[in-house]
């Protein structure tokens, strides 16, 4: 049987006459208990990279339930999962152009360079001191002015959500320091920011949407990755890698973003109403990820992946202060500073 991310890269080849389409098999509608009449419910089709039952796959299905719930009906949200309407670079840009209503993204699509690339700083490795500080970040002045940033682009920012902190797996040798990582041809998110840092740990650093991941691991095309470990553990890395590093190298948030052209179409009353499910929805995939990360690299380790947690922090930092100049040049030594000392 094709592995379900081979499935969702086929969809894809048709995913702009799907954003025209009814309902599809990989639909989960939320259908409200309230007896709105369908000739007058609007449909809402939402997109997202990641699996079903992963951390963003339950933020969206939360935020789908109260969206009805407080709309009473009158408004369905339809999740599409696992890539099938594109990459989370496509989903933005088709956000931009409104020709999708909604997705859930990490800095592949909102900081893409036709969306808001100078939040693709929330990417650069090592950037937060720790989970609590990354969510602080997002949850302050910074973040909420990071969703205000989407809006030239044509996007209503939502709120924030997160895949989690990014660890490495590898095929054929364990990583602890950046020497493990030297000419290692690593797949990494459609990001400049992470190019540049794995470059500078040394690795051959290539960007791929992460519907084609898993493929793209099985063919040998890519040696290693690097995901959150939801991600590694739902996507079942674990079949087409042997390692997994305990990193912590990068948080990646998500932002749960609307289409101004969407937004705009609604009335007073469901605007709020969606601001207030996406409240509802925000902290989701953080409790997903505090309930089952440790239980998910045991279950990893269950399935065969060696687990290596002795790895070299402060190297990875000195490593990676040779791209500084390059990260101030990309973002401006205030914006990082400012994130950097946030809260201390």
């Amino acid at each position: 049987m094709p592995h379900p991310y081979t499935l969702a890269k086929e969809h894809r080849a048709t995913r702009r006459s799907f954003l025209s389409l009814a309902a599809a098999a990989i639909t989960v509608p939320f259908v409200s208990q309230a007896h709105a009449s369908p000739a007058l419910t609007k449909v809402l089709k939402l997109g997202l990279s990641n699996g079903k039952g992963a951390q963003t796959d339950q933020m969206a299905q939360e935020f789908g339930r109260e969206l009805s719930r407080l709309c009473g009906g009158s408004i369905r949200v339809e999740i599409y999962f696992g890539g099938a309407l594109g990459g989370e670079k496509e989903m933005s840009e088709d956000l931009a152009a409104g020709t999708l209503d909604l997705a859930i993204a990490s800095s592949a699509g909102y900081a893409a360079k036709t969306i808001a690339p100078k939040l693709g700083v929330f990417d650069t490795p090592f950037l937060f001191r720790d989970l609590q500080h990354a969510r602080a970040v997002l949850d302050g002045p910074i973040g909420e002015q990071a969703l205000r940033d989407l809006y030239p682009a044509g996007i209503v920012g939502l709120c924030w959500g997160e895949n989690g902190l990014r660890q490495v797996t590898t095929r054929d040798r364990p990583v602890r320091t950046p020497a493990d990582l030297a000419g290692l041809k690593i797949r990494v998110p459609q990001s400049e920011v992470m190019v540049t840092a794995f470059k500078a740990f040394g690795a051959d650093a290539q960007p791929m949407p992460f519907p084609d991941l898993y493929a793209a691991l099985a063919d040998g095309s890519f040696q290693a990755q690097e995901n959150p470990v939801g991600n590694i553990k739902n996507a079942n890395f674990d079949r087409v890698q042997t390692y997994l590093s305990i990193t912590n190298h990068v948080y990646s948030p998500v932002a749960l973003m609307v289409a101004k052209r969407t937004f705009d179409a609604l009335t007073a009353e469901e605007q709020e109403a969606m601001m207030l499910a996406a409240k509802s929805a925000a902290p989701v995939s953080r409790q997903v990820n505090d309930k089952t990360e440790k239980a998910d690299i045991k279950e990893l380790e269950r399935r065969g992946m060696t687990v290596i947690t002795d790895v070299d922090r402060p190297a990875f930092v000195a490593a990676i202060q040779k791209s500084r100049s390059q990260f101030e040049s990309m973002f401006g030594k205030t914006t990082l500073d400012a994130i950097q000392t946030f809260g201390s």
